[in-house]
């Protein structure tokens, strides 16, 4: 674990951004049921855990993604981040909406993105990667090159893996449910039988159970 995915990991479950309840799932909309529920919206209502995402992501980037020329938040969640980041970085940020408006010039980006434009995405949680993927579709689309998706969380969902493979689009996220789940461990909110049955959610959790 570095020490940016251990704070963020902490902060997260600190303001109850993130829920662990392996003996009581929670329904996803696809279905899926899962020992893990995610609102990362909170995190714009903590001060120093919004700070240090922003400057997580903004060191990310300066090493990573040094000829970035647009900050890109996905929309809604990634938007507060993209502008905090955008900010620091002294970059244009625009934001992807999940589709084309359905009135006035019908535009799915807003700000500004060119042809010339080399574009970091940024979303606040990676599940299966569609609605970020579907942002990146549409920055390309606009000519644009997309050097790559940041995120703050990502579930490791071997679906999320396949789909970044297939669209060949790197994704980078500030932490992650490994190391999220062992630092619940650390902490004794969850038991070691507790941490075993989240970590075989992760690995199918179609055929997960409580």
């Amino acid at each position: 674990m570095t020490e940016i995915a251990r704070q963020i990991a902490a902060d997260l479950l600190d303001i109850n951004a993130v829920t662990l309840s392996p003996s009581k799932p929670f329904l996803w909309a696809s279905g899926i049921k899962a020992p893990i529920y995610t609102d990362n919206r909170r995190t714009i209502a903590f001060p120093k855990v919004r700070q240090h995402i922003a400057d997580g992501l903004a060191d990310y980037i300066k090493t990573t993604f040094p000829t970035a020329t647009v900050i890109a938040g996905v929309a809604t969640a990634g938007i507060p981040h993209a502008a905090l980041v955008a900010d620091r970085l002294g970059l244009p940020m625009s934001y992807v909406r999940s589709k084309p408006k359905d009135h006035g010039t019908g535009k799915q980006i807003e700000g500004q993105v060119t042809a010339d434009d080399q574009v970091v995405l940024i979303d606040d949680l990676i599940s299966t990667g569609g609605s970020v993927l579907g942002a990146a579709k549409a920055v390309q689309a606009a000519g644009a090159t997309v050097l790559g998706v940041l995120g703050i969380f990502s579930y490791e969902l071997p679906d999320s893996t396949k789909n970044f493979n297939d669209a060949k689009l790197s994704l980078h996220t500030l932490t992650n449910y490994s190391t999220l789940v062992e630092l619940a461990n650390e902490k004794h909110d969850i038991t070691d039988a507790e941490l075993a049955s989240l970590k075989q959610w992760r690995e199918d959790p179609w055929k997960w159970e409580a």
